[in-house]
């Protein structure tokens, strides 16, 4: 599902930005972003769309920084227990919310090498690969991911809690949907799911799931960033 995963972090992400801008109803904690921002925060999302995987020692982003990322995917796979466990949870994606945050506003060089992870896992779960050419598809994200954190070093990103936390909430809503679900509440032993997608990778999700996400991203992206959605004042 990393299509899915990445591609429905990016379009929650879009769709929320108007709210997050409303003074009437936030007041003093209504976001005042600028396009730059906006489109940062949407390749963080699709990034965050990927972090509840960091559990699958077997799945598309453990092999994203080779041995590196499959060896952290293994322990953090242990220390959680197992795929869709702690990190498949709303605790988790409020930690990395906070986690993220922290690193932005106080730790610039962490906050760039975690940048740099996030878009990596984006890019590796979008699957724009070489065929058959593990090592030149993974130096071609790497590189891309590169460019992507020289790109936003400058940006002001105190606002990344809010792109990485809708990024696992969305993950986990397209997990709630498939056959197994997830423990939304962990460490209550309750797995939360309704069977709409029958099967990860399936047929519905190729042919329906990811080309409708696609085209809602097309949309929000033209209407948010033509200001459309704006509100007054919004750069």
């Amino acid at each position: 599902m990393g299509r899915t995963h990445a591609l429905s972090g990016a379009a929650l992400w879009l769709a929320v930005v108007p709210v997050l801008g409303r003074q009437d109803w936030l007041g003093t904690y209504a976001l005042s972003l600028s396009s730059h921002q906006v489109m940062a925060g949407g390749v963080v999302a699709a990034g965050a769309g990927l972090l509840p995987d960091i559990d699958h020692p077997n799945g598309r982003i453990a092999n994203t920084l080779g041995p590196v990322s499959r060896t952290i995917c293994r322990w953090v796979s242990r220390a959680s227990g197992g795929h869709r466990h702690a990190t498949h949870s709303l605790l988790f994606a409020l930690a990395m919310g906070v986690a993220m945050s922290l690193l932005a506003d106080h730790l610039r060089y962490g906050w760039w090498a975690a940048l740099f992870v996030l878009v990596g896992f984006g890019l590796r779960g979008l699957g724009l690969d070489f065929e058959g050419h593990e090592f030149w598809s993974g130096l071609k994200d790497c590189v891309t991911a590169g460019v992507a954190v020289y790109l936003m070093h400058g940006l002001d990103m105190g606002f990344v809690a809010y792109p990485v936390v809708l990024g696992c909430l969305a993950h986990l809503i397209g997990d709630c949907l498939t056959p197994r679900g997830c423990l939304l509440l962990w460490p209550v032993n309750w797995r939360m799911g309704v069977v709409l997608v029958p099967r990860t990778d399936g047929r519905v999700e190729r042919l329906v799931v990811v080309p409708v996400l696609a085209g809602v991203i097309v949309i929000l992206t033209v209407r948010v960033l033509g200001g459309a959605l704006l509100p007054h004042g919004w750069r």
